[in-house]
């Protein structure tokens, strides 16, 4: 049983955490880094660590990565943006380190998401599009390989 000032002090963790969260959406083309986070909300880079994978399932700097390749998609499926433009636009500072992580969280490199990502979601309602083209979290994407015609 959790005592009363400890159940006090995790709803307080809670609400720390989610502040950096809501951070991490709302400046995620900040250089942002887990010693800046943590020093936000008055916490050891360790201990937010920690405690937001408990919360959220993965550390920080894998949330802020999502984020950016959730907002690189919508710019390359535009597609008035090169891949190097779109790359800086959301807060990367390395193309290549970049393109590795948008391959291993979508699947594909972003030059031929840019390429084919319109159609993928063509013709589809705006709610049903964000949910098919999320980003998988923790390298489940499957690279897909291009077939020789």
């Amino acid at each position: 049983m959790t005592s009363r000032p400890a159940a006090q002090q995790n709803l307080r963790d809670l609400a720390l955490l989610r502040r950096v969260r809501d951070r991490i959406d709302r400046e995620y083309q900040q250089p942002l880094d887990v010693d800046a986070l943590a020093r936000g909300v008055n916490m050891s880079a360790g201990h937010l660590s920690r405690q937001f994978r408990q919360a959220y399932g993965e550390s920080p700097y894998s949330y802020l990565m999502t984020r950016r390749i959730e907002r690189a998609m919508a710019l390359l499926r535009r597609g008035d943006l090169s891949v190097t433009e779109v790359c800086f636009a959301v807060g990367s500072s390395s193309l290549g380190t970049f393109s590795t992580r948008f391959t291993e969280l979508v699947g594909v490199p972003p030059s031929a998401y840019r390429r084919d990502g319109a159609r993928v979601t063509e013709g589809m309602p705006p709610c049903i599009a964000r949910q098919v083209s999320r980003p998988v979290r923790n390298r489940e994407a499957q690279v897909i390989e291009p077939q020789l015609a």
